[in-house]
């Protein structure tokens, strides 16, 4: 060995050395060292759903005959007249029927401004199927959406039925819910605004079971006019239908004078003019003197404004409302309902705000896929805290021009969120007001000091997340 480092010019001395060095044993040569190292497998979840869908056509149809009350329910007097925030016999019944459909589309034009918008006014059933077979050619795999107001015709039937007109608006012509279905094709959305709403859902569940019969059978339990489709439509396609209804299947809608008649509509597409007046027939006298409905209807600001009082409760009630169903629903539902689909998830946030108010009028909307009751979730107190708040300076603002001071809701729930950062268990469960603070750190706009975003975003740095797999 020594004659190979005669080249290298070495001493003996410096040769014993080397190969020395050589005879050392070798480190770092076990299996565990020059084995393939590979990451721990975890199961990660993302808000963001991988595949989003968009509902971009809606089919508006009214059926009010204005003038004229169907025959199965008998009217209070008074009673509730608003359709849309109009009042039909203000002026020409026609006129009105003209004004209500235009403010139903741009109710819904709030939330969803691009979708392709058709309305159908007392239409018949024809005109119903060349609408829906419209738009859903025109939507290929998106979602459409049906919205009907069944205010001037009979409840829905309990062989799943609802009603329109004949072409000379003299008779009251039954169409299968069955058969809209086959028009409208999937996926979609409806919207069931009348008497006895429920039924309609119960006839769909019905129709799901069916679905494995021989075809024969089911048609023998289904109307006459929805046996051509019962064989043709799929039970799957059925069941992955998204429906809201305005009551229970034996529940009539209320008549409150006080209250608009789409109580339903309202709450699902103006959510903040119907929670203002109701809080005020709620709470008129109690806590705010000289408030009346005429000032809350003068409150200043732009719903998309959050600088503005209107703006920052419209931004209070999208936090709450979607807190709510975080925290209560299971998280695979939660995703599909509220994080897939804008208008649809605008939809369900205020049908939570709907179950709210309705049920105060022993009226119970549903829903296909059903939610839990959330009317009393301890959430809604920090909605009525911050509507005190909020029109408690109404006065002021309106009588004297005084500025407008914010809301302290959402530095409280981040302060709420520091606390479960630095002193929750290990063990401990999601913190229920993660919703907000992602909306408030997802916003230009944010609420909250510069110094508390800092010392969250630092506690964040040291401290890991828990979520749970819900």
């Amino acid at each position: 060995m020594t004659g190979d480092y005669e080249d290298l010019g070495l001493t003996p001395e410096e040769e014993l050395d080397l190969e020395a060095d050589w005879n050392l044993p070798l480190a770092f040569t076990k299996q565990r060292h020059t084995e393939k190292i590979e990451g721990t497998t975890t199961l990660t979840q993302t808000w963001r759903m991988k595949e989003r869908m968009k509902t971009v056509s809606v089919a508006l149809v009214i059926c009010l005959n204005v003038g004229v009350d169907p025959p199965d329910i008998v009217k209070t007097q008074p009673c509730a007249r608003l359709e849309c925030w109009i009042d039909p016999l203000s002026t020409s019944p026609q006129k009105a029927l003209e004004g209500i459909g235009a403010n139903l589309q741009k109710q819904y034009e709030r939330w969803q401004p691009r979708a392709r918008y058709k309305q159908s006014l007392d239409p018949t059933v024809d005109e119903v199927k060349k609408l829906c077979t419209s738009l859903r050619r025109n939507a290929k795999e998106e979602r459409v959406l049906f919205h009907y107001n069944g205010h001037g015709v009979p409840k829905p039937t309990v062989n799943g039925e609802i009603w329109v007109f004949n072409k000379s608006y003299t008779q009251y012509i039954p169409l299968s819910v069955y058969d809209l279905h086959s028009w409208m094709g999937t996926p979609s959305i409806y919207v069931y605004d009348c008497s006895n709403a429920g039924i309609i859902l119960k006839s769909f569940r019905d129709f799901s079971t069916q679905g494995d019969k021989p075809t024969e059978e089911a048609a023998l339990n289904a109307s006459q006019t929805s046996t051509s489709s019962l064989a043709s439509t799929s039970t799957t396609a059925v069941k992955s239908c998204i429906q809201l209804a305005s009551c229970g299947p034996n529940e009539l809608l209320p008549m409150s004078p006080d209250l608009p008649a789409d109580l339903f509509t309202s709450c699902l597409t103006t959510p903040i003019k119907i929670a203002l007046r109701w809080y005020v027939l709620q709470n008129s006298g109690k806590l705010i003197s000289g408030l009346t409905q005429e000032r809350v209807d003068r409150i200043p600001g732009q719903l998309n404004d959050r600088r503005t009082m209107l703006g920052e409760l419209n931004w209070i009630f999208t936090a709450i409302t979607d807190t709510i169903a975080w925290n209560v629903l299971p998280r695979d539902l939660f995703q599909k309902l509220f994080r897939q689909d804008l208008l649809v998830a605008s939809l369900f946030r205020n049908f939570l705000l709907a179950e709210r108010i309705m049920r105060t009028y022993n009226c119970t909307p549903v829903s296909c896929p059903a939610l839990p009751p959330t009317y009393q979730h301890h959430m809604w107190q920090a909605w009525d805290l911050a509507l005190d708040l909020c029109l408690g300076q109404l006065g002021d603002i309106l009588d004297n021009g005084a500025s407008f001071k914010h809301s302290p809701f959402f530095a409280e729930q981040l302060t709420a969120f520091q606390v479960w950062l630095n002193y929750g268990s290990i063990d401990r469960n999601p913190p229920e007001q993660l919703p907000i603070v992602l909306q408030i750190f997802g916003t230009d706009t944010a609420p909250a000091s510069s110094h508390q975003h800092k010392n969250i975003v630092h506690t964040l740095g040291k401290s890991k997340l828990v979520t749970s797999n819900k």
